[in-house]
């Protein structure tokens, strides 16, 4: 049985590098697929010093602070009431919905609060007083009502808001990521002799590793959010043209088939709305709809794309005219992929990478402005062309 699983696993290993040298060594792209994975894995190296030296003093500074917390609870110190009222004032702003309406005073360390607050608030704001390092005691002088209704200070639509616990977070620091990228990476690569949790530690040592160097939330690195903002990026480019040429190319989608290299067709559907399709991995096509949702002429545009689209996108684009006369562009996009991160992982090994497209599409517009032409699909293309 062992045989015939380490069997399988050579089998694949060995389609995976062959898949790999493949890739590497095709005849027309090699050379520059080459470049590109030896420029990736000095980037990584980089990448991984700077996350690892943030890690590292990430930890240090936590341990620093909680010995300084567990020295202050032993030998507490004299706190300035002025000092404790600002204390008190942060704690409980995370901890009822309408801080602002609390009055908090301080006396020789008693707290002393007073004011209107909700019945079901009321526990939560004491105890978030009382946790306070330097608090002596808490004074309740609180008015508690069922609800916020004909109370004037508990007016106002505002949101409670706990804090969560860091690995149920959004966004991981730097020495939370390390201790569990480095868990997840042993996991992985040393699991255990019982074959039957071997696989599934292996499993979850893989979604750790990745939640650590990726720093996103697994729902988004499977591409299982609705979400636009799974993947973001943002450029910034000036073209030496006048504003209103350069916005009236924006304005117009159209015009993205003829310059930008794996955009096949765009086609236009309705009063601001379009329909995309570009080149995926291995020769695929993947097509969805966009609509312009704001253009504010010869400054800035804004679009999305439409509800139910296989790749949920959306981006702004403003543009500055410059002193000399030309236009600055900032780009904002942000994307969610197909199967998320991995989507854009299986992309990228398949030479289609959307920032490094954006990238040079961005130069083909840069150049058919300021010298009339560029090469796009093999062709050459010039101004009074595009404009046919």
């Amino acid at each position: 049985m062992r045989h015939k699983e380490n069997t399988i696993l050579g089998f694949i290993s060995g389609a995976a590098i062959g898949a790999g040298l493949m890739y590497l060594a095709d005849p027309d792209r090699g050379s520059r697929r080459r470049s590109g994975v030896r420029d990736k894995v000095a980037h990584g190296f980089r990448s991984f010093g700077s996350v690892l030296d943030k890690g590292v003093r990430d930890l240090r500074n936590r341990a620093r602070g909680t010995v300084a917390e567990t020295w202050s609870a032993v030998s507490p110190d004299h706190v300035w009431d002025e000092v404790l009222v600002d204390r008190v004032r942060a704690k409980i702003g995370r901890s009822i919905s309408h801080p602002s309406a609390i009055e908090v005073t301080a006396k020789h360390g008693r707290i002393i609060l007073s004011g209107p607050v909700l019945e079901s608030e009321a526990d939560d704001l004491i105890d978030a007083a009382y946790s306070v390092r330097g608090v002596r005691d808490v004074e309740s002088r609180v008015e508690t009502h069922r609800t916020s209704e004909d109370v004037p200070g508990l007016q106002g639509h505002s949101v409670r808001t706990k804090p969560r616990a860091e690995l149920l977070q959004e966004n991981w620091a730097p020495g939370t990521r390390l201790l569990v990228g480095t868990s997840g990476a042993i996991a992985l690569a040393f699991p255990t002799r019982d074959r039957t949790v071997a696989l599934p530690s292996r499993i979850i040592g893989g979604m750790l590793l990745a939640r650590a160097v990726t720093n996103l939330s697994l729902r988004r690195f499977f591409g299982l959010v609705r979400s636009r903002r799974a993947i973001r990026f943002q450029k910034t480019i000036t073209v030496h043209a006048p504003v209103e040429q350069v916005f009236e190319f924006w304005s117009n989608p159209e015009n993205f088939a003829k310059i930008m290299e794996h955009v096949q067709e765009v086609k236009r559907t309705g009063e601001n709305r379009f329909r995309w399709t570009v080149s995926g991995p291995a020769g695929s096509s993947i097509s969805w709809a966009s609509r312009f949702t704001q253009s504010t002429p010869n400054e800035m545009l804004v679009w999305r794309s439409e509800p139910g689209s296989v790749v949920r996108s959306g981006g702004i684009a403003r543009f500055q005219p410059t002193q000399d006369g030309a236009t600055r562009i900032h780009l904002l996009m942000s994307y969610n992929p197909p199967a998320g991160a991995i989507g854009q992982a299986l992309a990228t090994l398949f030479g289609v990478r959307p920032k490094s497209v954006l990238d040079e599409d961005l130069i083909r517009v840069k150049s058919l402005f300021e010298h009339g032409k560029t090469s796009a699909h093999g062709e050459k293309l010039t101004r009074e062309q595009l404009s046919a």
